[in-house]
């Protein structure tokens, strides 16, 4: 009976440890990492490098130099040579180590049992990335970051520069429209498409940039964010007028720049290879970011006449994707599906668009439309995105890179009260000023008299 008791004492706060760190490392994996999952894996990484290294085929005969000297002082077996170690720089999310890799090494080679290196030392994934000839950086993650995303403290922001989402690998995804002018956001219903669009509009609005919004579906999309937009068409007709005037204000652009650099005239747009940040900033007009909701009601047509305004309004995108980054135009295009079956131009346009992002959509088809010509292997990694995860989506550019992002939660509430307390940042354009959307005005309740907040009864 003593034994019992005993057992009973002793077992108790044990089962209660072990459900707590159970607990902790379902709800809270950060701070289970930084109590319990990094001290561990630290320990595995420093008892078992060398052998882990040797097991993946990642060391080297030894030089001559050091084979006497073994030899020499010791008696022991000489090993081949792993890659030479730096310090583990810990982190909320994982590790970080540099590797100085052996001579007639290359990244590849590391990178290709990074799998072998994660099962080894526990951890969630493992990303190689090459920091300068001879030297790569292992970036350990410690638990899955895009289950529950948290922006880093620190990222690269800045002018045009917009941290948007988490990658994989816990960094974050920054859309910079000055490296990549123009992108294509794919995804079909719930698969937070619209999250993605409202933390780049939220990120751009306290920025000096003009916003102009396209939204076919009336601009349920894009109107809580009227105060801070310079423009917006609700409808296939007014995007067919507010097209020619962005591709007329691109024209001026040019004007300027040929003015300002001596350049003659007559020459052609497509010749001038500068562009308004060459210009003095007194004379620079700011950049314009023309956001584009449901890109294929713009292709879709009914009459005649329909498809005369379609290949109209088709050009004059295609113009502003050619010519408008060196203007400083840039565009960002959503939607559901964008492939051939459109209509001409579809394929021209999504051609010029550099940047690509593809949430959670219904067919192959169409992770193929926006992955496929530029990195086909992530088209299978689109594919595989589950329903319950909205915001994941898979991120690559014409570089051929890829990798997966998810955007963190912003509620629209939120996202228009960064609007409208950037909205005195609007820009005066005047050939956009008959776009300006309307403001409603905010009605502020007036509290009532101190009388009659309580009712007066017998």
């Amino acid at each position: 009976m003593t034994d019992l008791t005993t057992l009973l004492e002793v077992g108790g706060p044990l089962a209660a440890l072990g459900g707590g760190t159970a607990y902790t490392r379902a709800k809270h994996p950060a701070v289970y990492w930084s109590a319990v999952g990094g001290p561990i894996s630290t320990a595995r990484l420093l008892s078992s490098y060398s052998s882990v290294m040797e097991a993946c085929g990642l060391t080297v005969a030894p030089s001559r130099l050091r084979v006497l000297a073994v030899k020499a002082t010791t008696r022991r077996e000489v090993r081949p040579v792993p890659p030479r170690r730096g310090i583990i720089r810990p982190t909320s999310t994982g590790l970080r180590i540099r590797l100085r890799l052996a001579p007639g090494q290359e990244p590849a080679d590391v990178a290709a049992s990074a799998e072998r290196l994660r099962h080894a030392w526990g951890v969630h994934a493992v990303y190689v990335t090459t920091v300068k000839p001879g030297v790569v950086e292992l970036r350990l993650v410690g638990y899955d970051v895009l289950r529950r995303v948290r922006m880093p403290r620190k990222t690269d922001s800045g002018f045009l520069k917009v941290p948007v989402a988490l990658r994989e690998d816990a960094t974050p995804f920054v859309r910079d429209y000055r490296a990549v002018p123009h992108q294509l956001t794919l995804g079909a219903t719930l698969s937070g498409k619209s999250m993605y669009l409202r933390h780049l509009i939220a990120r751009l609005a306290p920025q000096a940039v003009a916003l102009v919004g396209i939204d076919c579906k009336r601009g349920v999309e894009l109107a809580p964010f009227a105060p801070r937009l310079s423009a917006l068409a609700t409808d296939p007709d007014e995007a067919a007028e507010l097209l020619p005037v962005l591709v007329k204000e691109m024209e001026d652009r040019y004007d300027l720049i040929k003015a300002r650099q001596g350049i003659a005239p007559d020459t052609p747009d497509e010749e001038i290879t500068s562009d308004i940040w060459g210009l003095p900033e007194s004379e620079r007009p700011l950049p314009i970011v023309l956001f584009v909701d449901e890109v294929a009601e713009l292709f879709l047509t009914a009459t005649r006449k329909d498809e005369e305004r379609r290949d109209e309004m088709v050009t004059q995108l295609i113009r502003l994707a050619q010519l408008g980054r060196a203007a400083g135009i840039y565009l960002e295009v959503c939607g559901q599906r964008f492939g051939a079956e459109l209509g001409k131009g579809a394929t021209m346009l999504r051609a010029q668009l550099t940047g690509r992002v593809c949430h959670r959509v219904n067919d192959e088809a169409s992770a193929k439309m926006a992955l496929g010509d530029i990195a086909p292997e992530a088209v299978s990694a689109a594919c595989a995105i589950a329903p319950e995860l909205p915001g994941l989506a898979v991120a690559g550019d014409t570089s051929g890179g890829w990798s997966r992002i998810r955007t963190p939660y912003l509620s629209l509430g939120d996202a228009a009260e960064i609007c409208r307390e950037s909205a005195h940042l609007v820009p005066d354009l005047p050939a956009l000023k008959p776009f300006r959307p309307d403001v409603p005005v905010r009605l502020v309740a007036t509290p009532a008299p101190a009388a009659l907040r309580h009712p007066v009864t017998d």
